[in-house]
């Protein structure tokens, strides 16, 4: 218990690596998206409108305005999927202007083709749409062409956060990466320190790109701890068959190469849906809920008069550390913070309260919380306390693809939860089964399987392993 109890204390002062956390750049890159598109939308109708004006002598001719708006949707379903509105067209103009200008010319021959088939053709002037095309195409590869400018001026250039840690690996430079020394912060992949892997994880924040250079010896203990963290991540190397390679990258430049041994498991589509997901079920469910959470409140709080949350440390997404919430099931001269004992049947240690709502799982419903704070999800594996073990091993030590399942956030309810896999983890295949299950959770998401797990979890909110 001493690795677990010990550094507690410690992790709880202020640490340097703090300073180290880069903001979030998603946020700025989706509203520099959306400008994008307004843009377009503005351009593509100033343009049809300054077309018709020049041809007929008429602004805004409803002929005009009528073919781009017809035009838009079109336009705006193609550049959606072809990249139009990506981080490569953030940093990469030519590329950029290429993709707008196929989506342009697609949406047209489309608008043109449904116009033949539906007989309207006529009702637009050839010359003032074909002006208008032209226009348009100008117009967004002089907005495409202004993008990188305003970047560098009021960005600095940077469109992601990118890291390098070096392990005593050869010199790596990365433009507008962050680069860090591993001994400084005690990074050492072969180690099983939880708190470790709270300052890796804090390092790792909102970066998108991680690169790794490090001894050869221990390349494959870097590739097995990144595959954990939800981020796409790099180790320079020759090519090596163990380490499980996604990719290999050179960069001619440093005339160095690059494996890819991890990518985060959501793209920012599957991310925002999810999110959306779980603030909408997390935002019903506590106004549905709330006369039973007061109810359960007033009755824990009346029986022994302790304290009415039960709130303990544990692992979430990039194997950071988070306060989960839940109703005290136990005498409050008896909570176990770190986990380290499991709950048996009949354990003297639960109140007569806290035997309903172990029972019912009732006890779990304040992560709600923990969801709308972004800690959770509805569904996702569920997190454990620092101390669990099984067959007196700590969780890491049964299996080392343990850490593998914070790659994305815990979750109130889990596809190993809907499999019957609760309960004390006596022996090590309790801890395995799980395992199992949220690596396929992890590696299979989608938003269909997380309402589908949700709906079953309905059904096994009592189980007979619930005590």
């Amino acid at each position: 218990m001493n690795r677990i109890s010990g550094p507690l204390l410690e992790a709880d002062k202020p640490n340097s690596i703090d300073h180290k956390i880069a903001p979030s750049l998603e946020r700025r890159r989706l509203r520099a998206y959306a400008l994008m598109l307004l843009t377009d939308a503005v351009l593509i109708n100033l343009s049809f409108a300054i077309a018709a004006f020049a041809y007929e002598g008429i602004w805004w001719e409803p002929r005009s305005v009528l073919a781009a708006q017809t035009l838009l949707p079109l336009y705006f379903t193609i550049a959606l999927y072809n990249a139009t509105y990506g981080q490569r067209a953030l940093g990469r103009w030519m590329f950029a202007t290429r993709q707008a200008l196929t989506a342009l010319v697609l949406s047209a021959a489309l608008l043109n083709f449904v116009g033949f088939y539906t007989k309207s053709n006529a009702e637009f002037s050839r010359v003032a749409v074909t002006l208008g095309l032209l226009l348009a195409a100008i117009l967004i590869t002089a907005s495409r062409r202004l993008i990188p400018i305003i970047i560098n001026r009021y960005w600095g250039g940077k469109i992601r956060n990118s890291l390098v840690i070096m392990d005593g690996g050869p010199e790596f430079l990365l433009p507008n990466a962050i680069t860090v020394q591993a001994a400084k912060y005690e990074l050492d992949p072969t180690g099983d320190d939880p708190f470790m892997f709270d300052r890796l994880g804090k390092l790792l924040r909102n970066q998108e790109k991680v690169v790794i250079s490090c001894l050869p010896e221990r390349r494959k203990a870097w590739a097995l701890l990144l595959k954990s963290f939800g981020v796409y991540c790099e180790i320079v190397s020759k090519p090596a068959h163990d380490l499980g390679v996604l990719g290999v990258h050179r960069y001619e430049a440093q005339d160095q190469t690059t494996l890819l041994v991890a990518t985060g498991p959501l793209g920012v589509r599957g991310r925002i849906v999810k999110r959306a997901y779980d603030v909408a079920a997390a935002s019903v469910g506590l106004i549905a809920l709330s006369p039973l959470l007061v109810f359960i409140a007033l009755r824990i709080k009346l029986e022994d008069g302790g304290p009415i949350l039960f709130v303990q440390r544990r692992l979430g997404r990039g194997n950071q550390f988070f306060d989960m919430l839940k109703f005290r099931s136990m005498r409050a001269e008896n909570l176990d913070q770190d986990g380290a004992t499991s709950t048996a049947r009949d354990d003297d240690r639960i109140t007569k309260v806290g035997a309903f709502i172990r029972r019912t799982s009732i006890d779990e419903l304040p992560q709600l919380i923990n969801v709308l704070r972004g800690d959770m999800s509805i569904v996702g594996p569920r997190p454990h306390a620092l101390g669990s073990r099984a067959n007196n091993k700590y969780f890491w030590e049964v299996d080392a693809t343990y850490w593998q399942r914070h790659s994305l956030k815990p979750g109130l309810t889990g596809l190993a939860q809907v499999r019957g896999h609760r309960g004390a983890t006596e022996q090590e295949k309790d801890l395995t089964d799980r395992l199992q299950s949220d690596l396929e959770y992890i590696a299979g998401w989608s938003i269909m399987r997380d309402l589908e797990i949700t709906y079953q979890t309905v059904w096994v909110l009592t189980h007979e392993n619930a005590y």
